[in-house]
């Protein structure tokens, strides 16, 4: 089979395709004949080695698919079933393993792509809105990159819990998407003092950040919380925040700090049941639009992580094997 594979960590040339063997799903593993693979930030953290895995590897943390085998103590999928999953690594291949536990069904309303676009984004915007930081009516959330793939989505999330949110971006096209997902106020980053324009639009500072961009804008993002807010690290496209000072957070009205990541909540595969379901409702209800921004074949999973670290991408981007 053809796969994408990393032999050292580096930029998107690191990408090879090339041929593999047919993996052989082991013990509580299914084999899927995968259909769509969704590309995500964390597999530029891979490919580069801020994440840690041994080399060669298979990059790739979500496919949707017909799972083809499974191992033994496999429950609750079988051959045949159209599935999608998230946060198992090697999903660049025409055939991936996976964690039998770790697989969700597709409803019958959902077709592949939109399997593999909505997974491991859509699950994040549900933990970080429903568990690290559970936003109620009436609040107000503070969104960077907000036409990413996670972006559009939490705002949409945010919307329907009845928070207020603000989005920063970096165009004009951006800007109107995030607009037509709901958000409230943005902000073109890039012409104007984010922290300025949230404090002139919110004087009292909000209640919650979530922030994916992490170095470049860390550090105004705590300026932006009111009285004992918190400030949701769940990325670093921009690159690691420094260490900090733990008496800032004092200074800054006793605010919180978290740093957390999607396979800390969705440790159990009644979690991962529970995110999904509430995904899949959602976009039978209408209130959760999908945007795929682009796709491209898996051949070219190097021209994809250039337009993604580039930011020429709103929205969710797949590779097609």
């Amino acid at each position: 089979m053809k796969a994408i594979r990393v032999h050292e960590p580096g930029g998107p040339e690191k990408l090879v395709f090339e041929d593999v063997p047919v993996p052989t799903p082991g013990p509580d593993q299914a084999r899927v004949k995968v259909q769509a693979i969704g590309l995500n930030y964390i597999d530029v953290y891979f490919r580069t080695g801020l994440y840690k895995t041994m080399l060669p590897f298979t990059p790739g943390m979500e496919a949707a698919g017909v799972v083809d085998a499974v191992g033994a103590n496999v429950a609750g999928v079988k051959p045949g079933d159209r599935v999608a999953y998230a946060m198992n690594l090697g999903a660049y291949g025409e055939y991936a393993l996976a964690n039998g536990w770790q697989l969700v069904k597709l409803p019958a309303d959902v077709d592949f792509q939109q399997g593999a676009a909505v997974m491991l984004q859509g699950m994040t915007a549900h933990y970080l809105t429903r568990s690290t930081f559970p936003l109620q009516g009436g609040q107000t959330a503070l969104i960077h990159a907000a036409a990413g793939g996670v972006g559009l989505l939490l705002i949409q999330v945010a919307k329907m819990i009845g928070a207020r949110v603000i989005g920063t971006v970096s165009t004009d096209a951006k800007a109107a998407l995030a607009r037509a997902a709901g958000a409230d106020h943005v902000i073109r980053y890039d012409q104007a003092d984010f922290e300025s324009e949230v404090k002139r639009f919110i004087g009292a500072g909000v209640d919650v950040v979530y922030d994916s961009v992490g170095r470049a804008t860390f550090d105004k993002s705590l300026n932006c919380l009111k009285r004992r807010g918190m400030m949701v690290l769940f990325g670093q496209s921009s690159g690691v925040v420094p260490p900090l000072d733990l008496n800032t957070l004092n200074a800054k009205g006793s605010v919180f700090v978290t740093r957390p990541g999607i396979a800390h909540y969705t440790a159990t595969a009644e979690e991962i049941e529970w995110r999904a379901a509430d995904l899949f409702r959602w976009m039978a209800e209408g209130k959760l639009q999908l945007r795929i921004d682009r796709t491209y074949p898996l051949a070219e999973a190097s021209k994809a992580h250039r337009a993604l670290e580039a930011r020429e991408t709103a929205g969710k981007v797949l590779l097609l094997p």
